[in-house]
């Protein structure tokens, strides 16, 4: 199924690429993404063998008013193929895509208290210098690491907390009892 999801996404991106439309497809897929991942009836609707490819359609451009016709044909395409149910993977791959081209780089900051937005702006911007990419910022409070800060650079993590350190230090004093 990914490898299904791998390739509508590579044709949707090439082909929003082709027609310089590369962020407004990445915005309308995220949307009508979600909104079927918020509605079960939207997922039964779509999901579902008992309804018509013709139906399915017809429900598709009820809801699709004034999408980009780009988006409105893959997903015509996706319901003639009965492919629906990849819809999340292939979003999750084509905004893969995206940030690559984009040179994005998510970066999460987890730190035990708030940090104060010019300090997590500085941690990001270093990132960015040393990475060359953009990076796409996020902070998050996580009490339990103690101290510190806990930084995950796209799929890298970088552990600076005490919660770490203390674990470290009791597997080694495990190791020399």
């Amino acid at each position: 199924m990914q490898e299904i999801a791998n390739v509508y996404a590579r044709a949707l991106f090439e082909a929003a690429r082709d027609k310089d439309a590369l962020d407004t497809a990445h915005e309308q897929l995220a949307q009508f993404t979600d909104a079927l991942a918020d509605s079960q009836d939207l997922q039964v609707f779509f999901y579902s063998p008992y309804f018509s490819v013709d139906e399915q359609k017809q429900g598709l451009a009820q809801a699709l008013s004034g999408a980009d016709p780009l988006i409105e044909n893959f997903l015509d395409m996706l319901i003639e193929n009965r492919r629906m149910p990849v819809l999340a993977a292939t979003r999750t791959r084509f905004e893969e895509l995206w940030e690559h081209e984009n040179r994005l780089i998510p970066v999460e900051v987890t730190s035990a208290i708030e940090l104060d937005a010019q300090t997590v702006g500085d941690i990001g911007k270093r990132i960015g210098e040393q990475t060359g990419h953009k990076v796409q910022l996020t902070s998050r409070v996580d009490p339990d690491i103690i101290g510190g800060i806990v930084l995950r650079v796209g799929n890298s993590i970088l552990d600076a907390s005490i919660r770490n350190r203390l674990d470290q230090l009791r597997k080694e004093v495990v190791r020399a009892a």
